[in-house]
C-alpha cells in the first residue's frame, strides 16, 4: 500500500493565478510559507526557517481559490505531491515540487469575507465534493 498525502498550515505569499488550459479545464496555482520554530540546545536562542510551498488547485476548487484567495491569507490544505518536469528555455532540465490539493480550509486573514462565511464553506465543500464524485 502506498501513500501520498500532504498537510499544510500557512500564509499566501501572493495573490493565487489562475487560467483555463487548451481542454477547458481550470487550474489556480499558488505558493504558501509555513515556518518551524526552535530553540537552540547550546545557546538557547530562538532559531526559525521558512519553508516556500508550490500549490495547485484543479477545477471548482481553483474557481474559490482565484475568487477568495488573496496574499497574507491563511489557509490549511491537504493533498498529495507531485513532482513536475520541464524544459527551460536554454534546455535545462527543471524539477518543481507541487501539492495537488484535495481539500482547502481558510482560516482567516480577509475580513471582507467574514459576513460570508458559510456562503463560502458550502462553495468549497461543494468544489472538493465535485472532485471526489
Amino acid at each position: 500500500m502506498n501513500l501520498n498525502k500532504a498537510e499544510l498550515i500557512g500564509n499566501l505569499t501572493a495573490d493565487p493565478t489562475s487560467r483555463e488550459l487548451p481542454s477547458g479545464q481550470k487550474v489556480a496555482s499558488f505558493q504558501i510559507a509555513t515556518s518551524y520554530v526552535w530553540r537552540d540546545a547550546k545557546s538557547k536562542e530562538r532559531q526559525e526557517t521558512t519553508d516556500f510551498h508550490h500549490v495547485l488547485a484543479w477545477g471548482r476548487l481553483a474557481d474559490v481559490v482565484a475568487k477568495y484567495l488573496k496574499k497574507g491569507d491563511r489557509v490549511y490544505i491537504d493533498g498529495r505531491l507531485h513532482n513536475r518536469t520541464w524544459s527551460d528555455k536554454s534546455g535545462s532540465k527543471q524539477v518543481r515540487m507541487e501539492i495537488v490539493i484535495r481539500n482547502l480550509i481558510m482560516l482567516g486573514g480577509r475580513k471582507k469575507h467574514e459576513d460570508n462565511v458559510e456562503k463560502v464553506e458550502k462553495e468549497v465543500m461543494e468544489a472538493v465534493e465535485s472532485r471526489e464524485g
